[in-house]
């Protein structure tokens, strides 16, 4: 007895492609505002005078609320629909983004970044779901969500270039002004382009998760990015330790509860786990990598704001063509698991890169940039593109919040640990004759230097300049170990796993392998 083969998936035409486009706008802005205030706070500043605290919650809230949210709002796009909850957010992005810009008082605006981090935080995971919804055909998912990497990697990288040539010839508020064009065009266009998508039963919304998934997150993030700021403090240890308590009870709710937020059945589908795994330490590799380079551009190489940034945008030309070039080698035979492992060895080959840079090495240092990038965009790729075929398609939102989420703890993670080493580093070689508040941080050292007359405050900001590179070199090593154990661990992990052609699902081969 024959059976038929499962029929294949529908090939994605112009009016998916074309919705991918103005999915790609609200995307772009959501990532940019990560980085849209680093030019813009000098005139905040001075027009606003908030507090040091205000200046910080100015800074941080957007980040938190995103962070804090992702989970809940995936889970409640999977149950009233994707495309109404990418709406209602784009909604409440634009009308955040206008109050923020008239903001007359540092209140007004830290309320309108909250409602931002709230939007961002419906406007992430939808986008990543409806391009799991409108994509089926597997090798066209694998470049929509190339695309989709792309374009969330250059946002971070332009949010600053453009707030710097925003403020430049503007008022601070245009740097949110700019978000409305494209969110009226996803109310617009979105209704008549985007399919709706829901969970056909989703069942109870369990409300008591959501505050817990909150308590798990914003805890361990904001005491990891502490950590990293300030150095060793019980406070911000206790602040990681709690995260991680309400992240064992959040667990423990979701997996008793008859309606979880996020259901372990997620969990149980081939190739999930080990791509949440391998997404958060390609994340980590990413923010690390930039915790030093920013700061070396703009401090050990002495370039001004706006031009660290311009020179910081060259490492993202080639970005561009790394998630394609890895999406046709697994279309023409290659093994995921080879092209991801491949990934994290170029990525760390661009950390080995950085281990050669001296304190006037802004090409090599650039080069190394866009190798390690262009590694860790083609992981990431290939990664979302495995967790997004192996979840359910009415848990994709869930599955998204997920991958975000993991995002968001391999960042605050690796500036944490690999910040404490390349302080750790730059201490000890800082002279022992140095002031105190020299030997904390490369800025407080250069700002010392400036007080200090001739010979006496030149060489104290090369020796500090000497030191934080060797802070760097340090954070390299350990992070081109920890990315290359990475690769190890994704060919290990993932070669027995395969995705079918026509189903776009991730299956686990049987240990014969067939």
């Amino acid at each position: 007895m024959t059976t038929n083969p499962p029929p294949s998936p529908a090939l994605a035409g112009r009016r998916e492609w074309t919705a991918l486009g103005v999915l790609m706008l609200p995307l772009l802005l959501v990532s940019m505002d990560v980085s849209v205030l680093y030019f813009a706070i000098p005139a905040i500043t001075a027009d606003l005078e908030p507090s040091a605290t205000q200046q910080l919650w100015i800074f941080d809230i957007y980040g938190f609320v995103l962070a804090g949210l992702l989970m809940t709002m995936g889970s409640l796009g999977d149950r009233i629909g994707r495309r109404r909850l990418l709406l209602i957010g784009a909604a409440a992005f634009g009308t955040a983004s206008l109050i923020a810009a008239y903001a007359n008082s540092a209140e007004t605006l830290i309320a309108a970044r909250a409602v931002l981090g709230i939007g961002g935080a419906t406007l992430m995971p939808s986008t990543m779901a409806l391009v799991r919804t409108m994509f089926t055909d597997p090798a066209q998912r694998t470049k929509a969500i190339g695309v989709w990497s792309g374009v969330m990697t250059a946002g971070i990288a332009l949010g600053s270039v453009m707030s710097g040539m925003l403020v430049e010839h503007f008022w601070w508020g245009s740097v949110f002004l700019v978000n409305l064009p494209a969110m009226l065009l996803l109310l617009v266009l979105g209704p008549a382009l985007l399919p709706e998508s829901r969970t056909p039963d989703p069942g109870r919304f369990d409300l008591l998760s959501v505050p817990v998934s909150m308590a798990a997150v914003l805890p361990v993030i904001y005491g990891l990015k502490e950590l990293a700021a300030e150095g060793w403090n019980v406070r911000y240890v206790m602040s990681v330790t709690v995260g991680l308590l309400f992240a064992a009870l959040f667990v423990h709710r979701q997996r008793t509860t008859a309606s979880p937020l996020i259901s372990p059945d997620l969990f149980r589908a081939p190739g999930f786990s080990p791509a949440l795994v391998l997404n958060l330490a390609a994340a980590f590799g990413m923010m690390g990598s930039a915790f030093f380079t920013t700061q070396y551009i703009q401090s050990v190489l002495d370039k001004g704001p706006l031009e660290a940034a311009l020179w910081s945008l060259l490492p993202s030309v080639p970005i561009a063509l790394a998630a394609p070039v890895c999406a046709q080698l697994v279309q023409r035979g290659v093994a995921r698991a080879h092209v991801i492992g491949g990934g994290f060895a170029v990525a760390a080959c661009g950390y080995v890169m950085l281990t050669l840079a001296g304190t006037g090495s802004l090409w090599l240092l650039l080069a190394a940039c866009a190798v390690l990038a262009c590694g860790i965009v083609a992981v990431m790729s290939q990664v979302t593109d495995l967790a997004l075929s192996a979840a359910p398609a009415e848990k994709a939102g869930a599955a998204s919040s997920l991958l975000e989420t993991g995002t968001e703890f391999g960042g605050a993670l690796s500036m944490a640990f690999l910040g404490s080493i390349g302080t750790a580093v730059f201490r000890h070689d800082m002279p022992d004759s140095a002031p105190a508040a020299a030997r904390e941080t490369l800025g407080g050292a250069l700002a010392v230097a400036d007080r200090l007359p001739g010979r006496a405050g030149d060489a104290l900001a090369t020796a500090a300049r000497e030191a934080f590179t060797s802070g760097m070199h340090a954070a390299a090593v350990t992070g081109a170990m920890l990315l290359a154990g990475a690769a190890a661990a994704a060919v290990l992990t993932l070669r027995r796993v395969r995705e079918t052609k026509n189903a776009g699902r991730a299956e686990q081969l049987s240990p014969s392998g067939v």
